[in-house]
């Protein structure tokens, strides 16, 4: 079990004189940057994900999974499928060490209380992986860097054991990422057979509706767009209940702070530090010149649903997985998560982040103006 420290508090104070009418509320701000990482006890168990078919990864994997194990006598989490590769299943010497791993299958195995911290191993793409595995509390999470972009990793692998060591003595910087709580309500009409009283089935059945409800955490971004369409996507955009825009163009992004470096940057966003509570509503080669992305509070609900008089259906997406189709009737319900998810500080969240948008975007890098002398100046 791990302790994050609250964001804020508020206190009642009185001024001289000890009158109802002099007690003012003053409200006392942490900053989000001093957010420490500490254990209530000390960690028992770890899940290790790994990118799937990446042979660069299975040395580090075994290098880790073997300190976790035979070190640190860790109960080590590890998905079922990656064991299934051949060049992990078919290693005779770490074989005994798989044996003493617990294993769990995606959509089949509930571990959201079995594990105190994860490890990713890859690239960005891991730990919306680890997001999408917990659908409500998300245990701290340490991302290594070892995929192609990494903004999201910023543990080097080089000095993986004093790393470690550092996390489960539980001295660590955190920053909470918030995430999407999505629900997706579809239609689905189905046509009912009618049987006469001796049982034969008559062709003209009636046709009944039902809802289908789906829900997603997303730690990135919420995508509807036009699919396979020729035509512009056009849906409907409600803020807590109020039609506020029409969406015509490729489609929209829904985003969090953490989720603006990725699509939503690309398509024209501005980038949010993550502790900023926030939504980004960023569309896609909108139809119109005065689109322009916007950031809404966090907490706020939004709806997405198809026009009225769409020409085509819309696709949606979430963190880039589950794909599916939206029609007519079937809505997308966005608002902000009561889970984030802790991520782990190489140094703390400000240094972190700005290192990332030098390392993985190049932000603000141009060659520097030279100097000019006095002797230049008179010319």
């Amino acid at each position: 079990m791990c302790t994050l420290m609250k964001f804020s508090q508020c206190e009642l104070q009185e001024t001289p004189g000890n009158h109802d009418e002099n007690k003012v509320w003053k409200w006392h701000i942490q900053d989000p940057a001093s957010q420490r990482l500490t254990w209530n006890k000390p960690p028992k168990s770890v899940l290790v994900i790994k990118k799937i078919r990446d042979a660069s990864l299975l040395q580090p994997f075994k290098e880790l999974c073997i300190f976790l194990t035979e070190v640190k006598h860790m109960i080590v989490y590890v998905e079922k499928k990656v064991l299934e590769d051949p060049a992990i299943s078919g290693d005779e010497n770490f074989g005994a060490i798989t044996k003493k791993f617990c294993t769990f299958r995606e959509d089949l195995d509930d571990i959201s209380n079995c594990v105190d911290f994860i490890i990713c191993l890859g690239g960005d793409g891991t730990l919306l992986y680890a997001s999408s595995l917990f659908q409500e509390s998300v245990p701290p999470v340490m991302a290594f860097h070892l995929g192609s972009l990494g903004f999201l990793t910023p543990f080097k692998f080089d000095t993986y054991r004093s790393q470690v060591t550092q996390i489960i003595e539980g001295n660590a910087a955190i920053v909470l990422r918030s995430r999407l709580k999505v629900w997706v309500r579809k239609e689905i009409w189905e046509k009912k057979a009618r049987m006469d009283e001796k049982g034969i089935i008559l062709s003209n059945g009636d046709i009944e509706s039902s809802c289908k409800a789906m829900q997603y955490q997303v730690l990135n971004e919420v995508v509807v767009d036009r699919g396979p369409s020729s035509y512009l996507s056009n849906v409907d955009l409600f803020l807590d209940g109020h039609l506020i825009t029409t969406v015509q163009g490729d489609g929209v992004i829904v985003s969090t702070p953490t989720g603006s470096t990725a699509y939503a940057v690309a398509a024209g966003a501005s980038m949010i530090h993550p502790n900023v509570p926030a939504i980004m509503i960023t569309p896609i080669c909108p139809h119109s010149l005065s689109f322009r992305p916007i950031v809404v509070p966090a907490g706020v609900e939004l709806k997405i649903m198809l026009s009225c008089d769409a020409r085509n259906t819309a696709w949606v997406s979430f963190d880039g997985r589950k794909r599916q189709e939206i029609c007519h009737g079937d809505s997308i319900t966005i608002t902000t998560s009561c889970f984030p998810v802790p991520s782990i500080c190489f140094r703390d969240p400000v240094n972190d982040w700005f290192e990332s948008l030098a390392q993985c975007l190049h932000w603000n890098v141009r060659k520097k103006q030279n100097y000019l002398s006095s002797e230049d100046e008179e010319f």
